[in-house]
């Protein structure tokens, strides 16, 4: 069971923050802090899911897996709640939930939560935004890689994944980048270079530092104020 000093910093989940302090008082009593670390894998495709994660810190990637090869569909972070899709319609997961950059998270289980919900149905309506919001996520991403150009994509990547962290530091590598967008290495690391020059960028050995997030956007794709947006709802709900 959380501590008073413990229940306080669980504001830091967006979500959680959202809600009316007894709602929040309530689901708190349930909540166990846990460490997001790099490369762990939280959830698995096709796996009931038995917990969801309101993540504080640090970035999950979502991702569809085939054949040895995977496809990023989103990245969460401090708005988001890994495995909250479960709670509706018992839901399966048919993304793998893997953590991207390491942080922190409030644990609990699925069956706590459901309780939690049915006494304040305040909680089920905020996780339903988010959950859409999500959804909109993954539907544009399938739609970005089917239409806008590589930089654009690019683009609309970093900048959502800063938003994630809240950070312009993003520890990302070119390869990572080129693997989870489905482009060549080669691409990526021209259009980066070209955004460097831009001052845009600033590349560092293993990371990546958003220098003009501004003028970044504005080379991003519509797909950045689609998925931006249904999260801006999300969080006024």
């Amino acid at each position: 069971m959380l501590t008073l000093s413990t229940r306080r910093s669980s504001a830091r989940n967006a979500i959680l923050a959202n809600l009316p302090l007894s709602a929040l008082t309530a689901i708190s009593s349930f909540l166990e802090p846990v460490v997001l670390k790099e490369r762990v894998v939280l959830q698995e495709p096709r796996k009931t899911v038995d917990r969801v994660l309101f993540v504080e810190s640090g970035v999950v990637s979502l991702r569809v897996v085939s054949a040895g090869t995977m496809l990023e569909t989103a990245v969460l972070g401090y708005r988001g709640a890994v495995g909250a899709a479960s709670l509706f319609g018992g839901h399966v997961p048919t993304h793998q939930s893997v953590v991207l950059f390491p942080g922190n998270a409030l644990s609990i289980s699925v069956n706590d939560l459901g309780q939690v919900m049915n006494e304040h149905p305040t909680i089920r309506g905020h996780l339903a935004s988010y959950v859409q919001a999500l959804a909109t996520q993954c539907a544009q991403s399938g739609l970005c890689g089917v239409c806008h150009r590589l930089e654009q994509r690019l683009a609309c990547w970093l900048c959502l994944t800063r938003d994630a962290l809240d950070s312009d530091i993003l520890p990302v590598t070119h390869n990572y980048l080129s693997v989870a967008l489905g482009l060549p290495r080669a691409g990526v690391t021209r259009a980066l270079i070209r955004f460097e020059s831009e001052g845009l960028v600033r590349k560092m050995r293993g990371v990546l530092q958003l220098h003009d997030r501004r003028r970044l956007l504005q080379r991003a794709c519509r797909c950045y104020t689609v998925v931006a947006s249904a999260h801006m709802r999300q969080m006024n709900i």
